[in-house]
């Protein structure tokens, strides 16, 4: 790392010569490699954006001018190139560097990122605020073509044009999401990438007839004039943004030339870049699906760890297995068909396979117009994704109670990708929409039940929530609302879904003491049926439950809620996530944060029986 270690700020990156470029950029590569393959992370993105984002920190000083990062898979460059080189091995690791940008982390990185699509806004937001408040420095969004297929980014380029702001956009256009992107814009994309000698033409152009000024100001307005009589203009144009493009997007030279251009033009600006994600790594150019988001893996050979059984899988093969005798089932996701378990589906049932990109209200909006018309519309859908949704779950969903089923995937703490990604809202948004039922599944054969209770044996909207990963210890099948597992006398203990394991572990722990708990299993979380519980309220006076949710609208609450209703005095003690911002780390070391784990559980419980 001869060049990557004279860079230990994003000022450093402008006093390299042109010549080392091209071999930091080589650096850099390989140490994202090694470091990823050490952690876990987001790889083919990363690798695919080194050149852009050292142009970028050519043109840009970051601790001043505002670069917003949109979802952020692609902000490995730009960390290590501000001053977090060292700090690279604790990428995602408990109490090390964030897998996203995080202001808190440093003055470089200008805004949160996680979910996609809303750069553009936030930075026609700062766009405007410095304007309002006379300040002098400099913003850019950097989008990739994914995020494009959400609709926000639309409500912000629309805005963008109509500003007059001045603010340059990134196009960072790789052709994919994590799988291969699907839409109108994917096609109109593809037909500007198809004249690459274009920005090559206007840079030898510039470079020559521009050093004339007169005439060079003469032919720009005669080819400004022609341009619009007799090109068609694209989306970008006729928004009133001026596009340039499309730009080599691993020549940093050409890349810094036209960034330089677009900031200098004063006005909306968009640089459509093309990259190729996974650029500089073989295993990764190849199969770069396989290697957006990967844990620890073999950096010479690319050989990553082999899948194992998960909830995710267990629901794509029953939902595929369904299908099979059901031709009114239909699969919807949102970008996201490997990564929900859906590949399967897909491929033994492609006419009834949807990708609608990264487009969740969209998702949800078209599975409501399918049920309306007789179809049975499975939308598969991270917890934190199907927040964007909530609007078009009551309005388009629930008003009709229609049956739409949704598969609440990494609902729950999800560990390395910490607080944007933690499905710690989904019970309380979801059971705030009227008609809905929320099933729990603690095991895989209860999630292959509660599936076919949803497609089944349900009315209106359903959701089936369910964690990241496979099973615990408990591996039955309750098919009731509610189950007591265990009998006891001293203390109830009530969880549902991943945390029955904990919940077992904890009665164990208990009874060691000389403490009898009684717990009960909860499987339909809405509309709750707390009768078991508080039946053996009556017999314990304590409640002591445990939840992977934010505290607002738990399970814990409700119960207390009718509890007093039904003039049940009881003790309790509701653990949850709290407000639900959790960092990032192993699910381990986050439920010891929490408090969620066995230990900690188990001295709370022991508090509350001996009335501490």
């Amino acid at each position: 790392m001869n060049i990557l270690n004279k860079v230990n700020s994003s000022n450093d990156v402008k006093l390299l010569r042109p010549e080392e470029l091209k071999p930091l950029c080589e650096e850099i590569r390989e140490y994202i490699i090694d470091s990823v393959s050490k952690t876990g992370g987001h790889l083919a993105s990363n690798l695919g954006a080194v050149e852009l984002t050292v142009a970028l920190h050519r043109v840009y000083d970051t601790s001043v001018d505002r670069i917003v990062f949109d979802v952020g898979h692609q902000s490995y460059a730009h960390k290590i190139l501000t001053g977090r080189r060292d700090e690279f091995g604790t990428l995602r690791c408990h109490g090390g560097l964030s897998g996203f940008p995080k202001p808190y982390e440093a003055d470089d990185d200008a805004f949160i990122a996680g979910h996609a699509s809303n750069s553009v806004s936030v930075a026609l937001g700062m766009a405007r605020a410095r304007t309002l408040e006379n300040k002098n420095y400099n913003v850019a969004a950097v989008i990739g073509d994914g995020a494009l297929t959400g609709g926000l980014a639309y409500e912000g380029l629309t805005n963008v044009g109509g500003s007059g702001e001045p603010l340059v956009i990134i196009l960072n256009d790789n052709g994919m999401s994590i799988n291969g992107n699907v839409g109108g814009i994917a096609k109109l994309l593809s037909r500007e990438r198809i004249k690459p000698g274009y920005i090559n033409f206007k840079r030898w152009y510039r470079n020559t007839v521009g050093k004339v000024s007169s005439i060079y100001n003469a032919n720009h307005r005669i080819k400004e004039a022609l341009k619009k009589r007799i090109l068609q203009p694209n989306i970008f144009d006729a928004m009133g943004i001026y596009y340039l493009g499309p730009v080599d997007g691993h020549d940093v030279e050409q890349l810094e030339t036209v960034i330089r251009w677009a900031k200098e033009m004063e006005t909306p600006v968009l640089v459509h870049v093309i990259t190729k994600k996974g650029k500089g790594c073989e295993y990764a150019e190849e199969h770069p699906e396989n290697y957006h988001g990967v844990g620890k893996f073999n950096p010479e050979t690319g050989e990553l760890p082999k899948e194992k059984k998960s909830f995710s899988t267990v629901f794509g093969s029953a939902l595929s297995r369904f299908a099979d005798v059901d031709k009114s089932i239909v699969a919807i996701t949102a970008a996201m068909s490997s990564g929900t378990g859906l590949t399967a589906f897909a491929n033994k049932h492609p006419r009834r396979f949807y990708d609608v990109g990264i487009a969740e209200q969209n998702a949800v909006a078209m599975a409501a117009g399918m049920a309306k018309q007789g179809l049975t519309p499975v939308f598969a859908v991270y917890s934190s994704f199907l927040q964007r949704s909530y609007d078009m779950l009551i309005h388009d969903v629930s008003l009709q109670k229609l049956h739409v089923v949704l598969g609440v995937d990494r609902a729950g703490l999800v560990g390395n990708d910490g607080e944007t990604h933690h499905g710690a809202f989904d019970l309380s948004y979801l059971c705030s929409v009227p008609y809905m039922q929320v099933f729990a599944p603690s095991s895989f054969a209860e999630l292959e039940y509660m599936l076919d209770t949803a497609l089944y044996k349900a009315d209106g909207p359903v959701a089936v929530r369910y964690p990241r990963g496979g099973e615990g210890e408990y591996m039955s099948c309750s098919k009731s609302d509610s189950e007591i597992l265990k009998a006891g006398s001293d203390i109830t203990i009530a969880a549902y879904g991943i945390l029955i394991n904990t919940a077992l572990e904890l009665a164990d722990k208990l009874s060691a003491v000389g403490i009898s708990a009684e717990i009960v299993k909860i499987n339909r979380l809405a509309p709750l049926n707390a009768e078991p519980v508080l039946a053996s309220l009556t017999k314990t006076g304590k409640l002591f439950i445990a939840e992977d949710v934010c505290n607002a609208g738990c399970v814990g609450e409700q119960i207390l809620a009718k509890a007093a209703e039904s003039g049940i005095c009881v003790k309790a003690a509701v653990n949850n996530l709290g407000e639900g911002i959790v960092a990032h780390g192993s699910v381990d070391e986050l439920k010891k944060d929490c408090g969620l784990d066995a230990d900690c559980l188990f001295e709370k419980a022991l508090a509350l029986v001996r009335g501490e």
